[in-house]
């Protein structure tokens, strides 16, 4: 059964006008390393925290500024907006289609909220918290293109022909600003696109985009905006002593104008100093320690890095399941063709080793829960090949190879191939990262003991289930595992209403 609405009656929840309060006992456990019988043993011991959530009511008016909007991720999100907002429908070959938000966690999906006379209830995810209606987002944002979006989106040959022709007159009049470009940090072949750049001293280009985020924020009277990076994989920046490992030093590099400071990075100091939440969706390292210091300082939020739309969101399923079922991957070889920009901006080494470190390590976490099958530093054959092909567009193939060592020296190999729309499946990932980013900044929690209310840490670990290097505060574990990147997501929103978390025990059944 599905229900579209629902409310929470508990004595730990409390509905006012304008927030709502919640008392949650988080049960964990502590681990204590202690001599018992002459040896030392780890000493397991049940642990119960309470912590009170209170979450804003009121939501805003947000508008999303994106860095790279003329691009194929960019122009069909902002497309895929207009086309719900205005309820178009369209001709296919097949069918006459209508526009959804498929391939959105927060739009799509469903959460489980009981069960009543035998029959699981679930209802919407965005029921859970009051969230911003993706239909009332205003857009803009820069890039290094002065096409407007109309020709973007044309140009990125995504979306049918008679939804193109119906969304036309929306998409003309917006035309992205000027974005800053630097051709040593991303493919040469991309130069002939950077006809709209942004000048100036490095210094000078973080003033001119904190500008740009006041006067969009003015001109469309948007009460919050969340900047999200959607332009070319960048080569990693080097992180060195006194360039960028301290917000100190990052800022003096940035004084100086040192080279090594990359467009992303930029973006992203406007967007700390602006107090602007920032994602980075692309795989670069952006978040150069500094950086990531100023944030915290700030208390400016930033996540990331990189969507997890297709190949690697597939590994992190797969391989959770193989090595929690006690089945050993000894080799994972991925294989990926495409022939979108993105494509052919990976084409450099430089900026498809971002790329290859982003993919590699999705399976790191998995790997090192299970000491039954992995000895200490042993660790599958893990190989990504990424190969340009432009005649294939944006419908991006994956080819992945598994093989595990099973029962008794036995060997198992599984093979997928995955053909999909690159930008389709990017585009709802990019929603729900701006409406949980919003949503974020309007909750807040306290232990039990802690006099005031604080914001969750500004290193944004909530995004983990969307981000394909999750992007955590330091000495924070990585998650990868997508079922349980899923669950800490869905059970905080729970706790803030006063929902137990789901454990799947039914324990009303047994």
């Amino acid at each position: 059964m599905f229900i579209e609405k629902f409310r929470v009656e508990s004595p730990n929840v409390r509905y006012g006008e304008e927030e709502i309060e919640s008392v949650y006992s988080y049960e964990t456990t502590e681990l204590v390393h202690e001599v018992r019988d002459g040896a030392y043993q780890w000493i397991v011991k049940p642990k119960s925290v309470h912590y009170h959530f209170k979450t804003s009511t009121r939501v805003p008016k947000l508008g999303v500024m994106l860095v790279g909007w003329g691009g194929n991720n960019g122009s069909t999100l902002t497309a895929g907006v207009i086309a719900n907002r205005e309820g178009i429908s369209w001709a296919t070959k097949d069918k006459v289609q209508q526009a959804n938000y498929y391939g959105s966690l927060t739009q799509a999906s469903a959460i489980r909220v009981g069960s009543f006379n035998g029959e699981e209830i679930y209802a919407p995810f965005k029921s859970l918290l009051p969230m911003v209606n993706p239909d009332e987002i205003v857009f803009g944002g820069w890039d290094i293109s002065r096409m407007n979006l109309a020709d973007a989106m044309a140009r990125a040959k995504v979306l049918d022909i008679d939804l193109q022709k119906q969304l036309r007159p929306y998409m003309e009049p917006m035309v992205p600003l000027p974005g800053i470009y630097d051709p040593d940090f991303i493919a040469a072949n991309q130069g002939s696109r950077a006809v709209n750049i942004l000048g100036g001293t490095k210094k000078e280009q973080v003033e001119r985009i904190i500008r740009d985020i006041r006067e969009f924020r003015e001109r469309e009277e948007v009460e919050k905006v969340v900047v999200l990076w959607t332009a070319n994989t960048e080569r990693y920046s080097n992180v060195a002593v006194g360039l960028n490992d301290t917000r100190e030093n990052l800022m003096a590099a940035l004084e100086r104008g040192e080279q090594e400071i990359s467009p992303s990075t930029l973006y992203s100091i406007a967007c700390v100093l602006e107090g602007v939440p920032f994602i980075n969706g692309s795989p670069q390292n952006t978040f150069v320690p500094g950086l990531i210091e100023m944030a915290i300082a700030r208390n400016s939020l930033i996540g990331g890095d990189d969507f997890k739309s297709g190949q690697t969101k597939m590994k992190s399923v797969l391989v959770d399941f193989l090595v929690g079922a006690g089945i050993k991957p000894t080799s994972i070889v991925s294989y990926n063709h495409l022939g979108n920009n993105d494509g052919m901006n990976l084409s450099a080494p430089q900026t498809f080793r971002s790329k290859e470190i982003s993919k590699s390590n999705v399976v790191d976490d998995m790997v090192s829960s299970n000491g039954i099958l992995y000895e200490p530093g042993e660790h599958p054959d893990h190989v990504v090949v990424i190969k340009y092909v432009p005649y294939v567009g944006d419908s991006k193939r994956a080819m992945d190879e598994y093989t595990s060592e099973i029962f008794m020296g036995g060997r198992s190999t599984i093979v997928l191939h995955n053909t999909c729309e690159d930008s389709l499946l990017a585009a709802p990932i990019i929603l729900d990262l701006v409406l949980l980013a919003e949503l974020t900044t309007r909750i807040q929690i306290k232990a039990a003991g802690e006099s005031k209310f604080h914001s969750f840490h500004p290193v944004a670990s909530l995004l983990s289930y969307l981000s394909k290097a999750p992007l955590v505060p330091p000495g924070t574990p990585v998650v990868n595992a997508l079922s349980k990147q899923r669950a800490m997501l869905e059970n905080i929103l729970r706790a803030c209403v006063g929902l137990a978390p789901e454990n799947n025990m039914i324990l009303e059944y047994k």
